[in-house]
């Protein structure tokens, strides 16, 4: 029998074959070896206070994996604070973490707590800690040593105590290597070290995932319950998902949208067997197939950094680690307006 684990510690039994996590604001679901491997360590880093640093790609669940160790440690009744460390200026991310006083700098009108000072007895989560400036990283450094600040513009030393949980795409260790980060920073976020299995490693997950979205996305727009067809399932299993679970979600979404009926069929033109079966539903051609799992990726993908990016083209070209001409061409391939995507 599987389960549901909550994040206070209760164990249900569930009718289903999967195993989900409600962190209370999204569910880990999933059975594959490799996601139950993960759910054991998180539950082993969730006991301690010591900083965890989650490196894995792209959409595989690093703020999910965050808000497990929170909500299933002894924090659990503080606050959550996540931080885009990749979306936020270089000259507002000390104003942001520390806070200022009134007059601090242009446009500060009014005084303002910063996140640490929100995150006080729970858990700051930094997201894309990777794309810290320098100047950025020897502010979190100092902060580490003993969780002491200055608001800008203060002279009063404050402290407050929450744990860190930051999170990378990439690895750090890398990023060290070719001088974009200070190891002695890297040494103290990753006391305690997790990598997120990329979904194409889940094996089985990306059906069970689909299956859960569906019946998410059927709720939130009250349709009826959909399903896939088997060549949709073949495919869904047999892609490699670079994306991982948030270009799944995304494709779930776009798909069940705009799929007639009560059956979602990934490609509407996908040829059928005749002959002893017919109506038996086959693989659509490989190239065909191929192309069109890449037009949808790389939408997806250009979607998701734009609206991380609140629609500047400059930056969202530098997370996705392209130059700004060549982003500018995908968002004009796919028919993407960056100022619906702006704040």
């Amino acid at each position: 029998m599987s389960r549901v684990i909550h994040p206070g510690g209760d164990v249900n039994p569930s009718p289903t074959n999967e195993c989900r996590v409600d962190d209370l604001r999204g569910e880990i679901v999933g059975a594959s070896p490799a996601l139950l491997t993960l759910l054991a360590q998180l539950r082993r880093v969730a006991g301690s206070g010591a900083p965890v640093l989650i490196e894995g790609e792209t959409g595989s669940g690093k703020e999910l994996a965050a808000r497990a160790i929170h909500y299933w440690g002894t924090r659990s009744a503080g606050p959550f604070v996540p931080v885009n460390c990749g979306a936020l200026p270089d000259h507002l991310l000390e104003a942001e973490l520390f806070g200022h006083e009134r007059g601090a700098f242009t446009d500060a009108k009014l005084a303002r707590r910063g996140l640490v000072a929100e995150a006080n007895g729970g858990t700051l989560f930094l997201d894309e800690v990777d794309a810290l400036s320098a100047k950025a990283q020897i502010a979190l450094l100092r902060f580490l040593q003993d969780q002491c600040y200055r608001p800008l513009g203060s002279s009063r030393e404050l402290r407050t105590n929450v744990r860190l949980v930051a999170a990378a795409n990439q690895p750090l260790a890398d990023a060290t290597q070719q001088g974009r980060f200070r190891c002695d920073l890297m040494y103290r976020l990753k006391i305690l070290h997790l990598e997120l299995p990329p979904l194409r490693a889940r094996t089985g997950d990306a059906e069970r995932l689909a299956r859960h979205f569906v019946g998410v996305f059927c709720a939130q727009y009250r349709l009826p319950v959909k399903s896939f067809d088997a060549a949709t399932l073949a495919w869904i299993r047999g892609y490699a998902w670079p994306g991982n679970v948030r270009e799944l979600e995304n494709w779930v979404h776009r798909e069940l949208l705009m799929a007639d009926g009560l059956t979602i069929r990934a490609m509407l033109d996908l040829p059928h067997e005749s002959g002893d079966a017919p109506g038996a539903p086959e693989i659509a051609n490989f190239q065909r197939a191929k192309a069109e799992a890449v037009r949808l990726f790389e939408r997806d993908y250009v979607l998701t950094v734009l609206r991380q990016a609140q629609g500047n083209v400059t930056r969202a070209a530098r997370i996705a680690g392209k130059e700004r001409r060549a982003f500018g061409k995908l968002l004009k391939k796919h028919g993407i307006d960056r100022h619906s995507l702006a704040d």
